[in-house]
This record gives structure tokens, sequence and C-alpha cells, in this order.
């Protein structure tokens, strides 16, 4: 469910200032643009001369910009040596990066030219009021309005004019907005402005978000400081390549396991989709002798200590119980150690409960299993799992092989007696980015205010699971596209109808689970809540569905 995504390309590193705090954004503070000023005649010096009216061709790569606080990547000395980019914005971001859009017809202003081609090293250029054009534009963002506008408004006012900008109502509105505090609406703003491509108002929401969000506050002030994180990273690095570059400190995988621990147990999410999906697997298996379990992400292999428990307890004796773990090896790092720590581990407990027991590894994607991998054998009972999953997999709106459904249909080829699909209930697959921000917002406003009342704010546990285990997900969901993105969330309806498509037909959840999940969340908050409709059950924070189970032949 909170997978962490590889992290391949340092393209964009230097534009990040890494803290201890996991997935940090940081742009450089006021000192770097006021070292911008200090140097800003310079440039100028660079294209008029100076007073003696000579022309420079160079200037020393130390005195003609900022230098950004980096790592060392070596693909990006060619736009940050360039004159070309020396122009940054108030947060210390370059210019050229953010106005891309304002040279359609000239590849060599698009950001996937500035990172591979390098850029003339001279202050000189061909289009000497191109230059002064965007020596104007940084004045602009600098200092405020164009000076001709201004003018306008002047004449007008002499004339004796009504004056009113096209912009202005929007932007006294959002100041009326951040004059309330109200950090939801300036996060939406913000939002807004990054889909509309308004760098200005974006930019300006950015620095007021800064002072309003904070990773030990409220509910909405925790989850604001992530998703500003993620509007940072897709307006300046247009998402991935900052999700990419970015890293944090990895913890020792004690520590981590132990974050994850304490999320599992304060908050019920998967509790309840691992006792959903452990109900329905010992109902249609309650006659088998021998059952074959394949866990498509098996992970830390906690969902099946309390199955292994109540097969030990079934009337006539537990059957003979195989399970296949399925997981590549990014999850290792969490495990400390792969797939052989999670076997031993079930064995011991299968040992200590008299429970006949062996266990299978598949290092791998999901998407790259194939049949020779399973190790199918013949007499035995089969149950998948795609417990917090199946949301990993690109659909058709990424890749034209369209790995969810195709595993699906892999899946009904093997003929299981029973599927268990666990996915939270928020829909950010295919939305585009400002609905998808919307839905990430109220989505995660349920979890952490959730999270809130179980776990006390001034618990350093708390911070430590929300950065390590949630916020990441929001960032990725936020900032990236395409094949990056890799939170890509489905209603239950969506996922419905992927699984009738591949064959399968819904199978109704006991009862009996339904009871015993009721009970598990007494010892919760009663603003909990647990319903039942078209045979899934939904696992809610108040009016809002998190997660939602369901069983499948």
């Amino acid at each position: 469910m909170w997978e962490d995504t590889a992290a391949k390309n340092s393209m964009q590193a230097s534009q990040v200032r890494r803290s201890g705090m996991c997935n940090r954004l940081y742009y450089q503070p006021k000192q770097e643009v006021d070292c911008f000023m200090e140097r800003f005649q310079t440039l100028d010096q660079c294209y008029n001369g100076d007073s003696q009216g000579n022309h420079f061709s160079t200037l020393n790569s130390h005195e003609q910009y900022c230098t950004l606080e980096s790592s060392s990547a070596k693909d990006s000395s060619a736009l940050y040596n360039s004159p070309s980019t020396v122009n940054l914005s108030p947060n210390g971001s370059p210019l050229s990066q953010l106005e891309s859009h304002s040279y359609p017809s000239d590849t060599r202003h698009s950001p996937d030219y500035a990172y591979s081609s390098p850029l003339s090293s001279s202050c000189t250029t061909e289009d000497v009021d191109n230059f002064k054009h965007k020596l104007r534009e940084l004045e602009t963002v600098m200092f405020g309005p164009d000076s001709d506008i201004m003018n306008s408004i002047e004449s007008a006012l002499q004339d004796g004019t009504s004056v009113k900008l096209p912009e202005m109502d929007n932007w006294g509105k959002t100041l009326e907005t951040i004059s309330r505090g109200d950090l939801r609406q300036v996060l939406i703003a913000c939002a807004k402005a990054v889909s509309d491509n308004d760098m200005l108002m974006a930019q300006w929401l950015m620095d007021e978000l800064r002072g309003m969000v904070s990773v030990s506050g409220e509910p909405i002030q925790r989850l604001g400081a992530y998703m500003l994180e993620g509007l940072i990273a897709r307006q300046f690095s247009s998402g991935s390549s900052i999700y990419k570059a970015f890293r944090c400190i990895e913890l020792e995988s004690e520590e981590l396991l132990s974050y994850m621990h304490i999320l599992y147990e304060v908050c019920p999410y998967f509790k309840f989709g691992y006792m959903s999906a452990n109900g329905a697997i010992a109902e249609a298996m309650k006659h088998e002798n021998k059952v074959h379990i394949i866990d498509f992400q098996i992970a830390q292999g906690s969902q099946w200590i309390s199955l292994i428990q109540a097969f030990a307890a079934r009337p006539g004796g537990p059957p003979h119980i195989r399970i296949t773990g399925i997981d590549d090896s990014t999850s290792a790092h969490a495990r400390g150690g792969g797939l052989d720590i999670v076997g031993k581990r079930l064995a011991k407990l299968a040992e200590l409960f008299k429970v006949p027991f062996e266990f299978h590894s598949v290092t791998m994607s999901g998407c790259e299993v194939q049949v020779k991998n399973l190790g199918i054998r013949h007499g035995e009972a089969l149950a998948v799992n795609f417990a917090f999953m199946l949301h990993h997999m690109p659909d058709e709106s990424v890749s034209i092989h369209n790995h969810r459904d195709h595993l699906l249909r892999f899946v009904k080829s093997l003929s299981p007696k029973v599927v268990t699909l666990v996915e939270q209930e928020s829909n950010t697959n295919t939305a585009a980015f400002f609905p998808r921000f919307l839905e990430t917002l109220n989505y995660y406003t349920a979890m952490f205010e959730s999270i809130d009342v179980t776990l006390p704010r001034e618990r350093k546990e708390r911070i430590n699971i929300e950065q390590h285990c949630l916020a990441r997900d929001v960032v990725n969901i936020i900032a990236c596209e395409g094949i990056e993105r890799v939170e890509r969330h489905e209603l239950l309806g969506k996922w419905k109808s992927r699984f009738a498509m591949a064959g399968f037909a819904p199978c109704p959840l006991s009862p009996l689970v339904n009871a015993t999940i009721k009970r598990l969340l007494e010892s919760y908050c009663d603003k909990y809540r647990l319903e039942e409709r078209g045979g899934a059950l939904y696992l809610g924070w108040m009016s809002r569905d998190l997660v939602a189970a369901c069983a499948w032949k």
C-alpha cells in the first residue's frame, strides 16, 4: 500500500536541499536571492559593458550566478554554467526552467533539451533584444508588476477612469483566504495555479504555505507539509526528476519495521484488509486438505500469522499449507533481507501450531510472474491474494501492455478457488492533476485525522510513521506522471469491472468475517465505520471510505 519506489535519476539533485527527514524538499532561502541581487548589476554589465564601455564575453563561474546547494550531478553543469539559465526565481529556482513554455518553437529552451545539451558559455547573445526582455522579465518577478502596467494604472487614475485588472479579483480572493488562515483552501488555490501554469501565483502561494504547514501541527498542517513538497516537485522539476533524485537517510530495517508496526497497531486499515481476505480464504478452504496461497506482494508476511492460527484450530485438523510469496527486491531493505526471512518466520510459527507448512519465494515484480515460477501442484486448492498491491500495476493509461488487466487474466487462467482484493478506496489512477490533488487531499486528510486521534501529537513516533510510511505516496501521487507515478488507486467499482472482464464472479464475504471485524473496530475510535455494500466490505473514517475488501472466484 505504502511501498517505496526506486529512485534512479539524480539529474536535478542540485535543486534539492536534504534534511534528515525523509522526502523533505527545501528550496534555497532568501539569502540565495539576496546573493543573486548583489550580482544582478554584474549580469547587466555582462550585456551592456562596464563603465568604461568594455564588453565581457565570459564571467567567472563563481560570480556569474549563485551556486545552489547540490550533489555532484555531472550532467547539470552545462545547465547551471550557462548564462541562458542564470535567471533565478525568488526561491532560487532557475527561471529558464519555469519559463520554458514561452519558447514552443525553440528546443533549446525545453526542459528536456536543457538537461541533455550544453548551452553556450558566452554572455553575448545573438538576440540582444531577447536578452534585455529576459532581464525585464526577471525584474518583474523580483520587484513586482511591470512598469508599463503601473504607468497605465497611473494614467487611468489621472483621467478618472475605473481600473480593474483581469487577475485582481483572483488575487484578492486568495489574499482573503490567506488572511483567514484557511490552509486547505490555500493548498487548493496553489494546486489550481500549478494546474493552470500560473507560475507567479503558484510561487507566491508556495511561499505563503511554507509558513502555514508543519509536520508537528494539526492533521491538515502535517498533510499540507507533504502536499506542498509534491507541488514544489511538480512545479519546478516536472515531478519525476526530483522524486527520483531526492534521497533520505536510509533507516535501519529494524527502525523502519518499527514504524510500520506502529501504523499497523494504531490504525485498523491493515488489520481490516488482512482479516477480510483471510476470512474469505478460510471460508473457501474449509473442506480442503491441501491449500496453496499465492501472495503477490507478501512484504513482511504478517497477514498469514492469523490465518495459520485459524487453520490450526480447524475441526478435523489443519490442512497442509504452502505459501508462495512474491515480492520484488525493493522490499528487501524494509525486511532486513530477502524473502527467506519471511519463510523462516512463518515456518517457525506453523511448527509451533503443528501446521504442515511449506514456503516458496519468488523475487520479481508481479507483472513478470509466469506459471513456471509458481510451482503449481495437482490436488492443491489455490487461493490468490492481492492486498494493497494491484494499484501499483500500470494499466492501459500508462502502458500498451496493460499489466493490471493482464495479471488478472493470468490469475484467472490458474483456476483459483478464491481471489481476494484489498485496496484503498480512492480515485487517482487516470484523474488529471487538479482533481487528483483534491482526491488526495480529501483521502489523506481523513487518514491523518485518524492517526491524530490514536497517537498523541507530541509523540515522535507519529511524525516518523507519517514521514516514512505515508509521505512518499503523497508526493508521488501529486508530483509524478506516466510510469513514474506508481500510486494509482481506483475505486472498487472500477476494480469490479476489471475482475468481471477477466472472467471472475463475485464471492460474498462470510457474515462471520463481518462480525469479527466489527469487534475489532470496537477497540478503536468510534469514528471508524464498517459497511457492507454489493458483497464488499468498506472501512471508513466518518463519512469517507478508505479501504475496500472483496473476494472473487
